[in-house]
């Protein structure tokens, strides 16, 4: 089975447009660099024996939300050389006062994208660390849920590094419009009340509380690399973490209320 890189789909395609068509054959596969770009351009994707164009997200690692699928790698550098913005001359050997932004641009290892960029990755690896608590703890469902929240930190940095939208995000069954109405009326929603914890509370909830934090503590991050009203604004990527905060409340919620098994609550 064939597997496609970013490059060797701009070597297929030659200059992107949105809703360009391409056949390959049956069985290709795409590292997530080059489901991005599908995604991105909206390729419509026909595969050999095939009748018709194939949606490109339904060819990711499985049903459901594109960017809910296991970690990798995701930069595939390619094309001329990436410059520096700094001081605006090409890059061929990487100095070590300088990180690469993106396909096209070395920068500062402070700058505030790679800073933002540094609190997503410490973010995912908290996500980790809470997931083999969970796991621990013999919580299968919770470990599978934060599997997504982790997925979806990832989705996030790979929309920061193309600069693309952000996909919308869906947790343990709640989408986007639903986990605003449970996060904002837990009562209402799911039959138990906003939390604040206490010092009898089950360890995980105070993982996940912890996480949640750290979710929000990296939204400032976002603020500043991003500020709104600047022409560096990405207002949907500043919004997906505050999303991702929602999710991981949701996640104590659901634990509280009993939905991972016994222990949520004293």
């Amino acid at each position: 089975m064939p597997l496609y890189t970013e490059e060797s789909l701009r070597r297929l395609l030659g200059p992107p447009r949105e809703g360009m068509s391409l056949s390959l054959p049956r069985g290709a596969r795409f590292s997530p660099a080059a489901q991005d770009f599908l995604n991105h351009w909206k390729v419509a994707l026909s595969f050999s024996g095939e009748s018709g164009p194939v949606a490109t997200e339904a060819r990711g690692a499985g049903a459901g939300s594109g960017w809910d699928r296991p970690g990798a790698f995701p930069v595939v550098l390619s094309g001329d050389a990436p410059r520096c913005a700094l001081c605006g001359s090409g890059v061929r050997k990487k100095p070590e006062h300088l990180t690469q932004v993106d396909a096209g641009t070395f920068d500062a290892k402070n700058s505030p994208r790679i800073r933002f960029r540094g609190r997503m990755d410490s973010l995912n690896a908290w996500v980790m660390l809470t997931a083999t608590r969970a796991r621990a703890a013999g919580r299968p469902g919770l470990v599978s849920h934060l599997s997504t929240v982790a997925a979806y930190c990832r989705e996030i940095m790979s929309a920061e590094y193309h600069l693309r939208p952000v996909a919308p995000i869906e947790v343990a069954g709640f989408d986007e419009a639903a986990l605003r109405r449970a996060t904002h009326d837990p009562e209402k929603e799911l039959g138990v009340p906003h939390l604040a914890p206490s010092v009898e509370d089950d360890e995980l909830l105070h993982w996940l509380n912890v996480l949640r934090t750290q979710v929000r503590e990296t939204e400032l991050v976002a603020l500043d690399a991003f500020p709104p009203g600047s022409a560096r604004e990405l207002p949907d990527l500043a919004r997906a973490v505050n999303r991702l905060s929602s999710a991981v409340y949701l996640l104590e919620l659901l634990l509280v209320r009993g939905d991972y098994g016994p222990g949520g609550s004293p």
